[in-house]
């Protein structure tokens, strides 16, 4: 058995793994790449740890402390409270401002996954309190925050264009943001007018947020606040402004930079911040990285691309790749196993199906990916039900089952008439 095959067949056990057990996949295909590369390849070991994405890593870990900080301080939370009481208790737009607030956090850096662990508990006790479906909530706040996650600051948005920038196809950042936020605002809000957002809207006001003195004094910008907002929004405007800081690691380290000024000036603790990084999908990442390094190099690559190029035509690869993105998505990471498993696949794809674009074919992925991530077997969904009550939690893990495996049909729809 030749060394491309045997590459494939371990990135097939290393996605299997994750769909089904709780050993993080990314030390998996570390220990795979290493057999591999080493015994089976007799590549140097160099050779094999030379996949290891350093710039990626670092950005991953400078971006998701800094967001870290601003989360445990209370910077987060803050804004989070003060958005959802300007909706001056009108039902209908409680979720379209959840929407909004969750793909406005999610883009300025703290990811999809982080945004959602900060708003679903707030999104789904305020959905009981005024008398909203919570599974009109549910899929307005995972879609929102899947909507901002591939955002140039969000470490779903540097691992893309990170594996973007490998495969030669850079400076695609601000298109592969918006076509996936557009794909999530379709859904979301033809999903929410489509199961009963008229209805909340026609229905008037629902009950109104009063706050007693105790709890308008806990939700209070102080000076730390203020501070952490106004470096976010440097460093936000510092890489929009400076070209060197958009490369992948300079933006990680930027981001260091930031959360040393905010923990000198006693603005945040950073041992908490570091407890709650997401250490798990890093690693992921990065250990899949490497194992995708090793297909790379046996030409396992190839293979999958034959694979999938037998199923496509150059007008129907993108509803191919998003549909078999989004199967796979519905069990396993989609940041830290699909994306890393498929994206590299995008140059043979568009070299063997003729007339393809690759940017298309890589944004259906991007798109099949992330819209089934609303289901309750994702982590988005799973912060949804976790803050249901316990009669209604079986119904809305239901609905949200069947929302999320439809969508990746519908994420196969989208991106057919979408890049056709």
């Amino acid at each position: 058995m030749n060394l491309a095959l045997l590459s494939v067949l371990a990135l097939a056990l290393a996605i299997i793994v994750s769909c089904f057990t709780s050993l993080n996949v990314g030390v998996l295909a570390m220990a795979l790449a290493w057999i591999l590369g080493v015994y089976v390849g007799a590549m140097p070991l160099n050779t094999v740890l030379s996949g290891f994405p350093v710039p990626l890593f670092l950005t991953l870990v400078g971006m998701t402390l800094l967001f870290s900080l601003a989360q445990v301080n209370g910077t987060l939370d803050r804004l989070a409270h003060h958005a959802v009481r300007s909706c001056r208790g009108n039902r209908g737009m409680i979720p379209v401002i959840f929407f909004l607030l969750a793909f406005v956090l999610a883009s300025m850096g703290p990811g999809n996954i982080a945004t959602a662990a900060l708003l679903a508990p707030m999104a789904m006790a305020t959905a009981g309190r005024v008398g909203i479906p919570l599974f009109l909530m549910s899929i307005m706040v995972g879609n929102g925050a899947n909507a901002g996650s591939l955002s140039p600051f969000a470490p779903t948005g540097i691992i893309v264009n990170g594996i973007m920038a490998r495969i030669e196809l850079p400076g695609h950042e601000l298109a592969t943001y918006l076509y996936n936020a557009s794909a999530h605002a379709l859904v979301a809000f033809g999903g929410y007018f489509l199961f009963g957002g008229l209805k909340l809207f026609a229905s008037g006001g629902g009950q109104t947020f009063a706050l007693d003195a105790d709890e308008k004094r806990a939700h209070q910008f102080e000076r730390k606040h203020w501070i952490t907002l106004v470096t976010i929004l440097v460093l936000l405007m510092s890489v929009i402004l400076v070209p060197d800081l958009r490369a992948t690691g300079s933006i990680g380290m930027a981001a260091f930079v930031a959360s040393v000024f905010l923990v000198l000036t006693g603005c945040a603790d950073d041992g908490e911040a570091i407890k709650k990084m997401p250490w798990r999908v890093i690693i992921m990442v990065c250990g899949v990285t490497v194992l995708i390094a090793i297909l790379e190099k046996a030409q396992g690559i190839d293979l999958l691309v034959s694979l999938v190029a037998r199923l496509s035509t150059p007008s129907t690869v993108t509803a191919v790749v998003s549909f078999l993105t989004g199967i796979v998505s519905v069990y396993s990471s989609t940041s830290g196993v699909v994306l890393p498993a498929f994206l590299p696949m995008v140059p043979g794809l568009a070299a063997q199906l003729v007339g393809a674009n690759p940017v298309a074919i890589a944004a259906a992925m991007n798109i099949g990916g992330h819209l089934v991530d609303v289901s309750p077997l994702s982590t988005i969904g799973a912060l949804c039900v976790a803050g249901a009550s316990a009669e209604e939690s079986r119904q809305l893990f239901n609905k949200l089952l069947a929302w999320g495996l439809s969508m990746a049909v519908v994420g196969a729809v989208i991106a057919y008439l979408l890049f056709y």
